[in-house]
């Protein structure tokens, strides 16, 4: 929600209970639609959390009860040990992205007109979008959801085509739908919270209205008040009109028809056609209309570009979620040889009881045992052993050769090998050699790094859209 926006609807009103009660059952669509990704918002928190580090969070079920891993592995006297390969996976592919954008993303604009071009690129550099892909990539490796909202209006005091990233637990789409290009979503919309002045600068044109909208919220706290955008496939009856002086051919509303004159009528001919249009509603929480209208945007439909990954049959599954059983994996066996570590024996030492001076106490021999140069004098007796340290290492039960299968798996199952990495396997191996295994890592991120591409280019097109309707 940003101050001074596109306005071309009807702005706050007073609702009848009719329309009210439409404007609820819109409510309780988005609700359902919202409610319908709550299966993708958990998985997403918890693929972020081991991407962050908290990679011992999930709930078991010990004696009945829910506990954390990390506090059952506390509640045993344990340190729960961690090694995040997940974030540097992560990294190295965000790496190859960035790497790739100036030349696959940004040179490849298929726009011939010069004019054009260097509006692309002005809009690129305000809005950042080198590093607004980079995070949106993050996003994407991590949830598998991309999103973003491309509007036109001002920010601050300048007026330009924007972008914002959307985050993915506030936005909500038809969870119908099943094409992966979003060809047949047929709602789509975000939750806002702000602040009782952002929502006046945004949606009140007048002191009255500004006054309603204190009254509706309230005492709200601070950037509490709820705004939900609800954008709704509608079909609606039309004219298509043929200007007989001119040739020129639009559309007219019903409504507009039945008000126009009868010169009008022998100027022009009319055809009725049913007309599909994206339609807009900013609601309050209780049903209140803020702001209505149909999409004001020369490309007719809603202004959300949102990419999911992979989308078979409408499911969400990241790049991160494919790795977290080998960290966990990792993780464990980890922490099991930092165990079996610490229960061998390390340096004890065997004191024969009847070697203790007369007047000595055992603890001043321990003391002297830990001190540096410490001295320990003990009475040596015919046939009575000497006192000994005894170390002894830890029983090899297989653990190293697991560790080293679960990195390697880890590396085959991400795509993100030692090539992708920087490593290479000898010091002797050829520059020629190290590119063409490079070359094949990238073959395994592809589909990925493709799929994100299309992203952009749908993103791309709809800056085009909006930079050739409100200017350069």
């Amino acid at each position: 929600m940003k101050n001074n926006r596109k306005r071309s609807g009807t702005g706050v009103q007073e609702c009848s209970t009719r329309r009210r009660e439409r404007n609820v059952e819109l409510l309780e669509r988005a609700m359902d639609c919202w409610e319908g990704l709550s299966d993708y918002r958990r998985e997403r928190e918890r693929n972020k959390r081991f991407t962050y580090g908290d990679q011992w969070g999930d709930m078991i079920e010990v004696d009945g009860m829910k506990v954390r891993e990390e506090d059952y592995i506390r509640m045993q006297g344990n340190v729960p040990l961690k090694n995040n390969m997940i974030r540097r996976i992560v990294r190295n592919v965000l790496g190859v992205f960035r790497s790739r954008y100036e030349e696959r993303y940004v040179a490849s604009d298929s726009v011939k007109d010069p004019e054009l071009q260097e509006a692309m690129k002005r809009n690129r550099e305000l809005n950042m979008m080198e590093e607004v892909y980079a995070r949106t990539m993050e996003e994407f490796l991590i949830g598998g959801l991309a999103v973003h909202r491309k509007w036109f209006g001002t920010k601050g005091r300048t007026t330009a085509c924007w972008t914002d990233i959307v985050l993915p637990d506030n936005f909500f789409c038809d969870t119908e739908a099943r094409d992966f290009r979003n060809r047949d979503v047929r709602l789509v919309g975000e939750i806002h919270d702000l602040d009782i002045d952002t929502v006046c600068a945004s949606f009140a044109r007048s002191e009255e209205e500004c006054a309603m909208l204190r009254r509706l919220y309230g005492d709200a706290p601070k950037r509490q008040c709820r705004v939900v955008e609800v954008w709704s496939r509608e079909y609606k009856g039309r004219y298509l009109c043929h200007d007989r002086l001119t040739g020129r051919f639009y559309e007219r509303g019903c409504d507009e028809v039945d008000r126009l004159d009868s010169d009008m009528d022998m100027m022009e001919d009319r055809r009725w056609i049913v007309k599909e249009v994206w339609v807009c509603h900013f609601l309050a929480p209780g049903g209140e209309v803020l702001l209505k209208g149909e999409s004001p945007y020369a490309h007719g439909g809603h202004p959300y570009v949102f990419k999911a990954y992979p989308f078979i049959d409408g499911e969400i599954h990241s790049f991160v979620s494919d790795i977290i059983d080998q960290q966990k994996f990792t993780n464990r066996l980890i922490s099991m040889y930092d165990w079996i570590l610490r229960a061998s024996a390390k340096g004890v030492l065997l004191f024969p009881e009847g070697a203790l001076p007369e007047g000595a106490d055992i603890n001043d021999v321990a003391e002297e045992w830990s001190r540096f140069n410490g001295v320990i004098m003990f009475r040596p007796k015919a046939g009575q052993p000497l006192p000994q340290q005894v170390s002894s290492n830890c029983t090899n039960i297989g653990i190293t050769e697991l560790l080293n299968i679960q990195l390697k798996m880890m590396e085959d199952i991400s795509g993100v090998n030692g090539a992708l990495q920087g490593k290479l396997e000898s010091s002797s191996m050829s520059g020629t050699l190290y590119n063409q295994q490079t070359q094949n890592a990238l073959i395994s991120l592809a589909d990925l790094l493709k799929s994100f591409e299309s992203f952009i280019s749908d993103a791309t097109a709809m800056d085009i859209s909006n930079l050739l309707q409100f200017g350069h």
